[in-house]
């Protein structure tokens, strides 16, 4: 008897990552990719082609399909599903102002996150339709309904009635995680009309079921798919270190935080995922490569030859804004530079600053959710450097497990895919990845010369 195979796909802020599976055991049998154009606004038809391109040959093995998607991107669509103006993405903070305007017209920041479970900030789907309707009126007007990418990117697939999840749409701004519906006035409100918005499907049902017979998951948010895949459960805390950094954690109840630290979503097995997220993670690492004129690797290997604390040098990472804290607009500052800073104190620096960024964000997690962690877990593409490996359990102070490099956003779609065609009540039990565990000693110093820099810089973004 044939194993039934699933199709889990990623479709990510940089590219389409597709993996077929074992419904049965998890286990990976094919994986494609294909890369998105780059920038903070795109076309959303470049994701159906990348989405052709890396599932060519492996959809017809398919029994199931599920889509995980970036969170937030505004698809905007006309009448006839076309889109008026490119995808504005989760990382595009032009509408920082939108945000401010929003949470003042909820009644203040606690209003909103009584409303929608988070304080918005430019990254919600919301402050990007007030944008539209207040810079692009005449996009505006033409858009009859809005969709998220992984929504988007679902509906290529089957080509009825646009649908979502839970997960994905809380999201958005217009939705509550008290009553686990859409908020369609708020929607209307952002961007001056009503506009059509995407059905909501159950964590384990069957969102459509294609001609060929293909049955297709509702699809998530692309952290939310990540937490399926690795079966986050109560004390886990999970970093992940992609172009964002985000420490999220499964909760059984609501999180609605009016400081805006933590934002309250849904997840994608019918719990909530209280979540912070950092927009500077593995790019702080990417700068400082380009400037030194380095890969990676070789990043780690210089970061390794500096003591703890860069001789003095710490940087306030914040090169494109920052989320957490919320500071859209801020800059990246460099302070204790001298003429005998080395290259192996900027590599250094650079990873220092990065793990304190993403221990601020567990802080603040474990703060809310009043949860400890029992298990911090790291995954995303800087999470293999060995520097990393040396360095986080000492800033974050306690072991860190790093699961074997996988496309984990692309494997819990894939479960989720494998759970809907199921029909069972709970998702499949996959053996879990290969993981290794780092400790080393805390380096409260470290943590301390990074508070005082954030502190400092404050006032000046």
């Amino acid at each position: 008897m044939t194993a039934d195979l699933v199709l889990g796909i990623d479709s990510s802020t940089q590219s389409t990552k597709a993996v077929l599976v074992d419904a049965a055991t998890g286990e990976v049998v094919a994986q494609q990719s294909a890369k998105h154009p780059a920038g903070t606004a795109v076309d959303p038809r470049a994701w159906l082609d990348a989405f052709d391109s890396a599932t060519d040959g492996l959809l017809p093995r398919a029994s199931a399909l599920a889509v995980g998607g970036q969170q937030h991107g505004m698809v905007a669509l006309d009448a006839s599903g076309e889109p008026v103006h490119d995808a504005l993405l989760w990382n595009d903070t032009r509408s920082a102002q939108e945000a401010h305007d929003l949470i003042a017209e909820l009644g203040g920041p606690q209003a909103c996150a009584d409303a929608i479970g988070s304080v918005l900030v430019a990254s919600f789907t919301s402050t990007k339709l007030r944008w539209l309707r207040d810079h692009e009126p005449d996009a505006a007007k033409r858009t009859h309904e809005v969709l998220l990418p992984h929504d988007y990117v679902s509906r290529h697939v089957t080509g009825g009635d646009a649908f979502t999840d839970r997960g994905d749409a809380s999201g958005t701004g217009y939705f509550s995680t008290a009553d686990d519906a859409w908020r369609p006035e708020l929607a209307e409100s952002a961007l001056g009309h009503p506009v059509a918005l995407p059905r909501i499907v159950g964590p384990s049902e069957i969102a459509a079921t294609t001609a060929s017979g293909l049955v297709v998951g509702a699809g998530t948010g692309d952290n939310m798919a990540g937490a399926l895949a690795l079966d986050l459960g109560p004390g886990d805390v999970l970093v992940s270190i992609g172009t964002s950094g985000v420490a999220s954690a499964v909760s059984a109840t609501r999180i609605a935080d009016g400081t805006g630290s933590v934002t309250g979503f849904a997840d994608a097995t019918g719990r909530f995922l209280p979540m912070a997220t950092t927009m500077n993670a593995a790019r702080i690492l990417d700068l400082q490569c380009a400037l030194l004129g380095v890969d990676h690797h070789e990043l780690g290997r210089l970061a390794l030859a500096a003591p703890s604390g860069a001789n003095g040098l710490t940087i306030s990472p914040y090169y494109a804004g920052e989320r957490t804290p919320n500071r859209p607009h801020a800059t990246g500052t460099w302070a204790g530079l001298t003429a005998s800073t080395s290259r192996e104190d900027l590599a250094r620096a650079a990873f220092e600053s990065l793990l304190c960024s993403l221990a601020d964000a567990v802080d603040l997690l474990t703060g809310m959710t009043g949860e400890p962690a029992r298990r911090i877990l790291m995954v995303g593409g800087a999470a293999g450097n060995p520097a990393v490996h040396a360095l986080a359990p000492a800033i974050l102070g306690a072991p860190v497990t790093v699961p074997a490099p996988g496309e984990y956003v692309a494997l819990g779609a894939a479960r989720q895919a494998a759970w809907a065609l199921s029909g069972s009540t709970e998702p499949p039990a996959w053996q879990p990845p290969a993981a290794e565990t780092h400790t080393a000693e805390p380096t409260p110093l470290v943590r301390e010369a990074y508070a005082q820099l954030r502190n400092r810089t404050s006032d000046w973004s």
